[in-house]
Parts: C-alpha cells; sequence; structure tokens
C-alpha cells in the first residue's frame, strides 16, 4: 500500500459526481483527501474496524466479502472504477460490518468522513444521488441472498456469469478475475461443485471454458437458467 497523490495533485475529475456539488465544496473535499495505491490481495478495510473515511474507486478491482464462523467467507459483490466503496457501513454505523481488498492493482480516493457530510448537509442533490447508491446497492445484496437461498446450482453459477458478462465486462467473453474458491464464495456453493457446474456448462456448449477464460455460447440459456433458478 502507498500513498501516491499528496492532495494538492487530485485532479477534480476524480471527485464521485462533482457536478451536483459547488467549487468550494470541490476544492474542501480535496483538501481532505487523499489517493492510496494498493496491490492485489492487499487488504483495504477489515470487517470490525472504525469507519474513518468515504472511500471511491478510482482503478482497479474490489472484492467486498463478509466473514463468519468457521473462517466462512460470502463474496457480497465486487466494486469497479467509479464506485463507492463500503458507504452501508459509512452511514449505517462506526465499524465496518465486512471486509474489502483489492482483486488487482487497485487506486482509491480516501475523503474524510466529516468533511463529505458536512458537503452532503449543504447539498441536498447530492444527499439524493448517495440515497440512490446506496439504494441499488442494498437490493443487489438482497437479490443475492434470494438467489442463493432459493435457486439450484445452476440457476445460481448462471447468476454469476451474467453478473460478470452484464455488470463487471459488459461482454459476452471475459477472464474471471477471481479464484476458483473465490468464485464458489461469491455463488455460496463449494469449488468441487462451482468446477463441476462449469465443465457441465462447458459439455453442453453453453460456454466455451479455458481455466479463467469464458465465452458465452448460448447468452438465451443462461439467462433462461438464471430466471428459472
Amino acid at each position: 500500500m502507498e500513498k501516491n497523490i499528496s492532495p494538492k495533485n487530485i485532479p477534480k475529475e476524480i471527485l464521485p459526481s462533482n457536478n451536483y456539488i459547488s467549487e468550494e465544496d470541490r476544492n474542501d473535499l480535496i483538501t481532505n483527501s487523499n489517493v492510496v495505491k494498493f496491490s492485489r490481495k492487499d487488504v483495504i478495510f477489515k470487517q470490525g474496524t472504525r469507519t474513518s473515511h468515504v472511500m471511491f474507486i478510482k482503478s482497479g478491482m474490489i472484492k467486498i466479502y463478509k466473514e463468519g464462523k468457521g473462517q466462512k467467507t460470502i463474496i457480497l459483490k465486487l466494486g469497479t472504477a467509479g464506485h463507492f466503496l463500503g458507504l452501508i457501513s459509512i452511514f449505517g454505523e462506526d465499524t465496518f460490518s465486512y471486509s474489502a481488498s483489492a482483486i488487482e492493482d487497485s487506486e482509491i480516493l480516501f475523503i474524510d468522513i466529516n468533511t463529505f457530510k458536512d458537503v452532503l448537509n449543504r447539498n441536498g442533490q447530492y444527499a439524493s444521488y448517495l440515497l440512490n447508491v446506496l439504494s441499488i446497492d442494498n437490493l443487489y445484496i438482497f437479490d443475492r441472498i434470494m438467489s442463493q437461498s432459493q435457486k439450484q446450482l445452476p440457476g445460481r453459477i448462471a447468476d454469476i456469469i451474467l453478473y460478470f458478462s452484464e455488470q463487471i465486462y459488459k461482454n459476452e467473453e471475459f477472464e474471471f478475475p477471481l479464484t476458483r474458491n473465490e468464485l464458489a464464495e461469491l455463488a455460496g456453493t463449494t469449488k468441487e461443485s462451482l468446477i463441476r457446474t462449469l465443465t457441465e456448462f462447458k459439455n453442453d456448449k453453453i460456454i466455451e471454458l479455458d481455466n479463467k477464460w469464458v465465452r458465452i455460447k448460448s447468452l438465451h440459456i443462461i439467462k433462461t437458467l438464471s430466471r428459472i433458478g
């Protein structure tokens, strides 16, 4: 982890949705911010630690996960460039209720939480925008919980493939950025069951699969499996 950009060198363009706030507020946020570089696998924050900053992903990809008993982990979602990180905990309680780590080399904008809240208090439109962001994040997590509790394994694996295809990469051909263990944590299953199901998808010519590389051959079948569960 390395601090690499001092506040005076932070470009205004990287501030999240800065068109909602005044020039004075933008300068205030920049003065009380810094960009930190994280290498792959670096922990950004740990479950149970105190919240002190609002975080915004400048570049890279972040894994957001919940740690349970017996070292069991559930991956809640992935964060990508242009998105906030940890808003649910920041505005809900004093400590983080989940952890985050870098999947790839990443840069995170850290904004002092008190400065950020002051800016929100002065800008109703910006506060409304953040409520919308929080709602989208919460609804996605609710959908993930419903998927894991109600869908059969092929439906859950189809959900994961669609998630990477439609939300992360916006392409029907991509590489999984996670290990097989992490993919299993995202799908709420075991590594063995995940591998078996992906192999079945490959044998049924629903996808092409070569290690982490995936190409969807039948988007219709993937969407049908996702829908019927």
